[in-house]
């Protein structure tokens, strides 16, 4: 699960992470009184407006901008408000912004220049560890920097039943070539923020940039923080964060119905029981020249008001020109689940205009390969993996 940056921030401070002071707004009443608010308590006369879209690179798209009086806070919001903002990270129409931050200036001016860096924690599944990720050029995209300089980009692995030791978080704080205050400080930010991502069981933080002020405070400017949807079991007050405009609508309705389902951009909707099905599924669409269009797996009860809703979902896809349904029925019977398609078939009526590849095998497969075959609808039945490949195949021809 994606959180807007304000999101990412609140879960941040509340476990000491020093962050960027900001107030969400969402009309331009709102943002009038957030400035008020930031003006009162920081003095400064400049603001940031950032849109607050689930994408990266919103000042490339205009969505986020400096302002240096209240006049142009107004101004500035009110043409990001509503917009269709276009990163290299949103689809090709955009992303409308629904609302903004307003956030203080924290490049003021002191003994020293402000310094950014880059800072992530994720999961290295090679070494099945978690990793800190850092650099010293902050504030770029750091694909870029990965690609041109590598030897800016460093790594600590941290053994999850040890946790980050202190001598770690020293040696980042280290080869980002801060001292004094600075030092110490980048050391309590680092230790805070990989215990917020154990703490909320994240998958990945990403701040970018993490700003060492003028006067040598540590202070996370921007915060892309992505949820692990298999714990928020453990944090019932999450969930209020999620925010369904931002997310695929059949996505979202998939996931209300128990389906497991992610949209892809191919022409080939899939309909599997398993994840490691589905994958091999979705292998042999590619090997016979189509993409999939999804990763949708129904689950051990594939019976018809399941596949009538997962034909539902796939067909709602414009671009699919075939559907490939490959259960193995081993707890479910697969006549049982060839009555489902033939009920959910006849249903659907005139819904489905595209062919549907059946490969149904395990328990009671011979009669489900009958009961498919003797329906008289645009079925087609496959028992080998490749017959399916190759009827999928006839299909895209």
């Amino acid at each position: 699960m994606n959180l807007h940056e304000y999101q990412g921030k609140d879960l941040l401070s509340s476990f000491g992470v020093t962050v960027q002071r900001g107030i969400v707004a969402k009309t331009i009443s709102e943002v009038i009184s957030a400035g008020k608010e930031l003006t009162n308590s920081t003095g400064s006369s400049w603001y940031v407006v950032k849109a607050q879209i689930h994408a990266g690179g919103r000042g490339k798209g205009g969505g986020v901008k400096l302002a240096k009086t209240s006049d142009e806070l107004e101004k500035i919001a009110g043409e990001i408000l509503g917009m269709q903002l276009i990163t290299p990270q949103t689809p090709k129409e955009g992303k409308k912004v629904n609302q903004v931050l307003i956030a203080e200036d924290v490049y003021y001016k002191g003994n020293s220049k402000p310094s950014e860096y880059y800072i992530s924690v994720l999961l290295n599944r090679g070494s099945g560890k978690n990793m800190i990720m850092y650099s010293t050029e902050g504030g770029m995209d750091i694909e870029a920097v990965a690609e041109k300089t590598p030897h800016l980009i460093f790594t600590e692995e941290v053994d999850p039943a040890l946790g980050l030791q202190g001598f770690q978080a020293r040696k980042i704080a280290f080869n980002l070539g801060l001292s004094g205050a600075a030092f110490k400080d980048m050391v309590k930010f680092v230790l805070s923020l990989y215990k917020a991502y154990v703490g909320s069981d994240a998958s990945l933080f990403e701040i970018n940039p993490v700003l060492k002020t003028s006067d040598d405070k540590i202070v996370a400017v921007d915060a892309k923080v992505t949820l692990d949807d298999n714990g928020l079991f453990r944090h019932k007050e999450f969930e209020a964060m999620r925010d369904l405009s931002e997310e695929n609508p059949v996505e979202v309705e998939a996931r209300e119905v128990g389906l497991n389902y992610v949209d892809l951009d191919g022409n080939v909707g899939c309909m599997v029981n398993g994840a490691g099905l589905a994958m091999a599924t979705m292998d042999l669409i590619k090997q016979a020249g189509g993409e999939p269009a999804n990763f949708l797996d129904v689950g051990g009860t594939a019976d018809a008001n399941r596949v009538e809703t997962a034909f539902r979902l796939i067909l709602k896809d414009p671009k699919v020109k075939a559907i490939l349904v490959n259960i193995f029925g081993g707890i479910v019977r697969c006549d049982r689940v060839a009555q489902g398609i033939v009920d959910a078939y006849k249903n659907l009526g005139d819904s489905i205009k595209v062919p549907i590849i059946v490969r149904l095998q395990g328990t009671n497969s011979d009669i489900a390969k009958e009961l498919i075959d003797s329906s008289g609808l645009n079925v087609l039945s496959a028992t080998a993996f490749q017959e399916a490949a190759d009827k999928v195949q006839e299909t895209l021809l």
